[in-house]
């Protein structure tokens, strides 16, 4: 006999927030936060559209607020030291264990938990009542202008195409450094300050032309064209640990055929991640 669940969903818009201490994240709790990142880790049909491949959430204790006696999400994230831009909760009351809590959330809360902007959650459970919190953070760090941030996220790319890493199930050996392309980065800077200043997060601009299409109009005649995205992360280093946890984009990272990039980053406060960044790989004719 299949227990009936009830569910809810949660959001706020929110400043900086004080400080609580929150529970470490443990058992079931730790398993469904690593489901839900497997989930996201491959295109999905959510809502009768296919998402992209996401990097993973990270997890943070200080989201893992108890499902009991946080009824006001408002003031129980006032208690939070998680200075935050957006947060969205989903409660779950009914499941047994972490498998049956992700069905819950597939069925019922894809959207929420495919939302590109997205960047930490906290998972905590009392017995079959849970609390899955997701968040957006403050942007933290201080950026330079989108080239200076390109150069970065180059650094970072070439520092992990120099070690031999698995990505899922696919190994890769150290791989040749890539060569910054100006083409490519002009290409990249554009769709990324599209993407922020049209709040949309896909490979596809709002005309329809893919990454090769971008690259061709601006002249870049290539052999091969490959393209990371992402969102809501503040920071190059972040942005590629984030790539290099998401198996497609790591095997994008780390493919030995490409030889050039071009990176970029955009910010639009009015945008749902409001930072999105765009790394695109490239091999030339």
């Amino acid at each position: 006999m299949r227990v009936p669940s009830v569910a809810c969903l949660l959001g706020v818009s929110l400043g900086l927030l004080a400080s609580a201490a929150a529970q470490a994240m443990t058992g079931e709790e730790t398993q469904l936060i690593d489901t839900i990142n497997s989930y996201r880790s491959q295109a999905q049909g959510c809502a009768g559209e296919a998402s992209l491949e996401l990097p993973p959430l990270n997890s943070d204790n200080r989201l893992a607020l108890s499902p009991e006696g946080t009824r006001d999400l408002q003031q129980a994230m006032s208690r939070a030291a998680y200075p935050m831009v957006n947060v969205q909760a989903i409660s779950l009351s009914g499941p047994r264990d972490a498998k049956s809590a992700m069905k819950a959330i597939e069925e019922s809360f894809c959207q929420v938990v495919l939302d590109p902007q997205f960047v930490d959650i906290g998972v905590s459970q009392e017995g079959r009542d849970w609390r899955i919190v997701l968040a957006r953070p403050l942007l933290s760090g201080r950026l330079g202008d989108w080239q200076a941030e390109g150069q970065k996220l180059l650094q970072e790319v070439n520092a992990a195409r120099n070690v031999p890493r698995q990505c899922g199930g696919q190994p890769f050996p150290a791989a040749p450094a890539l060569a910054w392309n100006t083409t490519l980065a002009g290409v990249a800077a554009n769709h990324t300050r599209n993407m922020a200043n049209q709040n949309f997060f896909d490979h596809l601009d709002r005309d329809g032309r893919t990454p090769g299409d971008r690259a061709e109009l601006a002249g870049y005649q290539y052999r091969q064209i490959g393209e990371n995205i992402a969102a809501g992360r503040d920071s190059a280093r972040k942005v590629v640990d984030g790539w290099l946890a998401s198996p497609g984009h790591c095997a994008t990272l780390m493919n030995p055929d490409y030889r050039e990039l071009g990176a970029a980053y955009a910010v639009d406060p009015k945008s749902d991640a409001g930072i999105y960044w765009t790394g695109l790989f490239g091999t030339a004719q």
